[in-house]
């Protein structure tokens, strides 16, 4: 039954409403494609036709009470006819659009023969309503498709179609669909970055939010990436772009986000599969409700047995579940985007519901992926100064570990840049020698130290961090240690996972006693270091057979780096750091983290089950309220209003339940 649904493009009338991306489930029903639109005369148009209805159902209602003598047939026809139309003709057409293209079995098919056959007896009120609720039903499945959808076109809207660009120091306004790689955009206080680059100005802060949901600014300093997206938040700053407008980290995640329609949930397959069996058989058997009776039945009176047949049409039509299910799996999907999490694919959110084993990278995962100066150990002099001549040395190298002295140094030192340092040699694999301040000056590892002959304890050696030693004048000097730092969050992040029952484990390709200290301060159950790309690939595949048993436990693995795609791939759900990830691991992975806080591991998790969850609740509340409904219909103990009730009362109740996943709170 799904295939005849409209995307949320189209509308009854067949107009296309712009170039909005095609965010629901094919199994959504078609008045989804009416969602109201800005402005009072698109809302009036959308919600004209039910109101006009309505007000003449209720005036015939009245003066059908009120037994006027001129209110009878064919005035009283006609009257509820123009009450009627409005509301069936739309689904009428639809109707008979479906029958000349083969599909006749559909709920347009059931609502438009059910509310017919009451005309035809004379039931005019009974046709009436069951046509204006049916629309009313699908005006309020429209407002929750609505709010679920924007909360990932969103994302749609933080793309300035046009960026000021700057050549021949003349400041233009451009279309940022055609501003090249190595051209310099400005951006304005309050303005939205349109490409991704590298910060050109010192410094500058931008409010990322749009981006990954964090609500603290991000300071980013010369050379350091500026996304498509993010808000510049104080002074007029500059940035070199490196990546086409459409190539952008931002655009491609949305190429990604707009194509997880097609991947459904198996639920949602089910009940497609289902509804195409389902329908036609509710057809047979209100005809046989209608003729059998006929062969079996003494005082036989036609139009009572049709009047049962009719009940059991509308009864029978399967709205709540064609409408509520994908709007769930929407939901949740809207859900995650509004936390900075992306699943491309509504089966993902399934899939998360059944994790048992979640196998987390290191470095940019479960830590920052940034060296940081984590001690200094001076030997005769003083820290301060310490960090100032290493750093005045260091400056002279673009090692990543010389940039987290320099860092240091800048934060903690005494201004190294007016240092004097000449004669700088680099010792490939050992480190910097250097004349500093008139002092004679190494800075390196224990190898740098020995080939000149420089005294120092060599319990050093043993510690599991980068160490930078130093000595001055022939004399150790001291040394920093230099780590990369654990995320704030990571150990709560842990700790969730194995609340839930969850097996955690850390795979690195850092040095194993490294490895080992990040291991035991986040508290993972197991890890491994020194792992290569194909180590990582060996070690997933172990851990997967290891679940082959229960066919219901899912692994999944979280990465950023271009070395982790091949196991993001290779897990049941692949999941990406993408706020620093690399675009092969985002291209790869089946759910997105855009803020990189591991905490949103477990939060994906329990969104997934929230839909799930509220999913099943409304197949049971389906299939129950209509299995009693459908007993008394048959039984003549239902009317065409329980009708209304079973059919329409239940597709509200299951979207208001719907709706429910997109409030629902999620611990941070």
């Amino acid at each position: 039954m799904a295939d005849e649904h409209n995307s949320i493009q189209g509308g009854h009338d067949g107009h296309n409403h712009g170039d909005d991306v095609e965010l629901i489930e094919e199994g959504t029903t078609p008045a989804a494609a009416v969602a109201p639109k800005e402005g009072p005369f698109q809302t009036w148009r959308t919600y004209a036709p039910a109101a006009i209805s309505l007000v003449l159902l209720l005036a015939g209602i009245a003066l059908d009470y009120f037994k006027l003598s001129w209110f009878t047939d064919p005035f009283r026809a006609i009257w509820y006819v123009v009450a009627y139309l409005p509301v069936g003709w739309p689904v009428l057409r639809r109707a008979g659009s479906n029958i000349l293209k083969g599909d006749v079995f559909t709920e347009f098919f059931l609502m438009g023969a059910a509310t017919l056959g009451a005309f035809a007896i004379r039931e005019y009120p009974e046709g009436v309503a069951v046509m204006l609720f049916y629309t009313i039903g699908e005006l309020f499945q429209d407002a929750a498709v609505l709010r679920a959808r924007r909360s990932i076109k969103a994302l749609l809207d933080v793309r300035p179609d046009e960026v000021t660009v700057i050549s021949n120091g003349q400041a233009r306004t451009v279309q940022a669909a055609t501003v090249a790689v190595g051209d310099v955009v400005q951006i304005k206080p309050g303005e939205k970055v349109g490409l991704d680059g590298t910060m050109r100005s010192a410094t500058g802060t931008f409010d990322t939010a749009a981006l990954t949901g964090e609500s603290i600014p991000r300071t980013i300093e010369k050379g350091e990436a500026v996304l498509a997206g993010m808000i510049n938040r104080q002074s007029l700053v500059e940035m070199d772009v490196t990546t086409p407008y459409q190539d952008s980290k931002l655009s491609r995640i949305l190429k990604l986000v707009q194509q997880a329609t097609g991947r459904k949930a198996q639920t949602q397959e089910f009940i497609a599969r289902f509804a195409r069996i389902y329908t036609p058989i509710i057809c047979l058997l209100a005809v046989l409700i209608t003729v059998v009776p006929y062969f079996l039945v003494a005082d036989y009176r036609f139009a009572d047995w049709l009047y049962r047949g009719l009940v059991f049409l509308v009864i029978g039509c399967p709205c709540a579940l064609v409408i509520s299910i994908p709007l769930g799996y929407f939901g949740g999907i809207g859900a995650g985007s509004r936390q900075g999490i992306l699943f491309k694919g509504s089966v993902f959110l399934d899939l998360m519901t059944q994790v048992k084993t979640v196998v987390m990278d290191k470095t940019g995962t479960l830590t920052k992926g940034v060296f940081k100066v984590q001690e200094v150990k001076p030997i005769g002099i003083d820290a301060k100064e310490l960090a100032r001549l290493t750093a005045a040395l260091e400056s002279k190298s673009t090692h990543p570990v010389a940039t987290a002295v320099i860092e240091y140094a800048r934060v903690n030192g005494q201004g190294y840049e007016t240092v004097s340092v000449e004669n700088i040699e680099e010792i490939a694999g050992h480190g910097l020698k250097g004349r500093v301040d008139g002092k004679d000056m190494l800075a390196g590892n224990a190898k740098l130290l020995r080939k000149y002959n420089v005294g120092f304890d060599e319990a050093l050696t043993k510690i599991p961090y980068t160490i930078v030693m130093t000595a001055i004048d022939g004399q150790f000097a001291g040394y920093f240690t230099i780590a990369d730092e654990a995320k704030p969050d990571a150990q709560k992040a842990v700790a969730r996972l194995k609340a839930e029952g969850i097996r955690t484990v850390m795979l690195s390709g850092d040095k194993a006693a490294v490895v080992n200290v990040v291991a035991r301060q986040v508290g993972v159950d197991e890890w491994y270091g020194d792992q290569l790309p194909e180590d990582k690939v060996a070690q997933v595949e172990r851990l997967k057979a290891e679940l082959a048993g229960n066919p219901k436990a899912k692994l999944a693995f979280v990465g950023d780096g271009v070395n982790d795609a091949p196991v993001v791939a290779l897990a049941d759900v692949g999941m990406a750091m993408g706020g620093l990830g690399s675009d092969a691991t985002i291209e790869t992975a089946d759910v997105i983290i855009q803020n990189d806080e591991p905490a949103k591991i477990a939060m994906a998790i329990e969104i997934g089950r929230a839909t799930r969850r509220i999913v099943w609740q409304n197949i049971t509340l389906s299939m129950v309220v209509k299995a009693i409904v459908l007993v008394l219909g048959a039984g003549g103990l239902a009317t065409m209003w329980e009708a209304v009730f079973a059919d329409v009362g239940v597709a509200l109740l299951a979207i208001l339940n719907a709706v429910r996943v997109q409030n629902l709170k999620f611990d941070q």
